[in-house]
């Protein structure tokens, strides 16, 4: 897939198909929130979701009262349309348009989120580049929350290969700069009643570094 046009690929199925027509939509997320509530986050912290698109993340987090929410994702139509819905509550997101493996942070971030986008990334350089600049952006003490899909879950979505994890594999790539704190599977049933299961893994930045 050497000249697989990645930003293009998303750009085509958010311009194609409508938020409940895809596998990873949740009219809640509750396994995301859920870790919110885990660690106290304060509705002060710096948050950014990554791949978040047009997901509802954004739109639940708001209602809690959180202040400083980024979203980044590879495609534009997806931010539109997280927009549109939101109308003028969009103004108190952060927007941004670009590709996580070349994403250059201007901030840095009390809390990372990522639901089905770092399996995505299949390629080492790629992988470690996403870790490096997690390492460097996520503030001391800061979460980051990584979910994926597990070796007993899909091996392609969106026509896409992915790369799967168990809660060890994923413990692995993050080891250098974060402290496991928590890994466990869960379903996600799909739109269309079929059953993902996932891995989610919560790290958090060591003092060290």
């Amino acid at each position: 897939m050497e000249n697989f046009d990645r930003k293009k690929h998303w750009e085509n199925i958010y311009q194609t198909k409508e938020l409940k027509d895809v596998s990873w939509f949740q009219p809640k997320p509750e396994t995301s929130l859920n870790f919110f509530r885990q660690f106290a986050i304060p509705t002060s912290a710096k948050v950014i979701d990554v791949g978040g698109g047009d997901s509802l993340l954004a739109d639940h987090l708001l209602a809690l009262g959180y202040e400083d929410i980024t979203v980044l994702d590879i495609s534009e139509a997806a931010v539109e349309r997280a927009k549109q819905r939101l109308s003028e509550k969009a103004d108190k997101v952060k927007w941004l348009v670009a590709d996580v493996s070349d994403f250059n942070p201007t901030v840095k971030y009390d809390f990372g989120h990522d639901r089905a986008a770092f399996h995505f990334l299949t390629d080492e350089d790629e992988i470690n580049k996403y870790v490096k600049t997690a390492c460097e952006n996520i503030n001391p003490d800061g979460i980051v929350v990584i979910g994926t899909f597990s070796e007993l879950g899909p091996k392609k979505c969106s026509g896409i290969e992915i790369r799967q994890y168990t809660a060890e594999s994923l413990s692995e790539v993050f080891q250098h700069g974060f402290e496991k704190l928590s890994c466990f599977t869960t379903d996600h049933t799909t739109p269309f009643d079929t059953v993902q299961n996932f891995v989610f893994c919560s790290f958090r930045k060591s003092l060290k570094n």
